[in-house]
């Protein structure tokens, strides 16, 4: 797993640091993971499949829709590219 060293961090901003971990109930790097997880993978982010999902919907696609698609499917094997 990736380490981070932090340089030249204020005393004040590792002293609030401290605190709000021990607020928290943890340590202080894992009050820091939280805080870089949280910044970076916010609970709103936009999530591919639920996207699609909500894509589908608007479009008024069902799950049979889905089904004859799969069955119209062709399933034939795919040739392997030659580059002679």
């Amino acid at each position: 797993m990736p380490a981070v060293t932090i340089r030249n961090l204020s005393e004040e901003t590792h002293r609030a640091l401290k605190l709000r971990a021990a607020h928290h109930g943890r340590s202080a790097e894992a009050e820091m993971r939280d805080i870089l997880d949280a910044a970076v993978r916010p609970a709103n982010r936009i999530r591919i499949g639920s996207a699609l999902s909500a894509l589908s919907r608007d479009a008024g696609l069902t799950n049979a829709d889905f089904e004859s698609l799969e069955q119209a499917r062709d399933r034939t094997p795919t040739k392997p590219m030659s580059f002679e």
